[in-house]
């Protein structure tokens, strides 16, 4: 769906990597191999996105870092627009609201950095009925057509994960 309004592969990559976790940040060369595509193509992209205010830029040393302007008109409208083109929104109406006693739901991996991929990671955090969890998994990669992964943890074995884990943020997706 999103392709067909952005036509650019290039754009796309971006809005993802910076406006689906606004804590997100890169520099040129970077984003050169994290995509796999010509620095020429993304300088253009980063360009526009600047001029137009959506980015900002800072450097440090040598090297030009890019993050999202959260404080853009725009950045929480582009936000929800890539979050329903990954099909969050069908993931927490789907399970969410049907598993019991659910704290809260982070996205990990690949899409807590930004980058788009074919298998989204979950954490959910509450009492869960993890057998009813696999079924309604199952029903949202068929709606998403993405396989999700996901973990199961209580309030107190999250905290411990969050604590083995230093400088890996995951991305809250739901809290209730």
């Amino acid at each position: 769906m999103l392709d067909t309004l952005i036509t650019s592969k290039t754009r796309i990559k971006l809005l993802l990597k910076f406006f689906l976790n606004s804590d997100s940040s890169a520099y040129l060369r970077n984003l050169e191999n994290e995509f796999g595509e010509s620095t020429n193509s993304i300088r253009i992209e980063l360009i526009r996105f600047e001029k137009a205010g959506l980015l900002k830029s800072q450097y440090k040393g040598n090297k030009k870092f890019f993050r999202a302007n959260t404080e853009h008109p725009l950045f929480y409208a582009i936000n929800n627009l890539l979050r329903k083109h990954l099909g969050f929104d069908r993931i927490i109406e789907i399970v969410v609201k049907k598993l019991g006693e659910v704290k809260c739901v982070f996205v990990v991996g690949d899409f807590a950095r930004g980058i788009d991929n074919n298998i989204i990671d979950l954490i959910f955090v509450g009492n869960i009925n993890k057998n009813f969890l696999v079924e309604l998994i199952e029903k949202a990669e068929k709606l998403i057509k993405r396989r999700i992964r996901y973990l199961v943890f209580t309030p107190d074995e999250f905290e411990n994960y969050r604590k083995d884990k230093k400088g890996i943020e995951p991305l809250l997706l739901w809290k209730e």
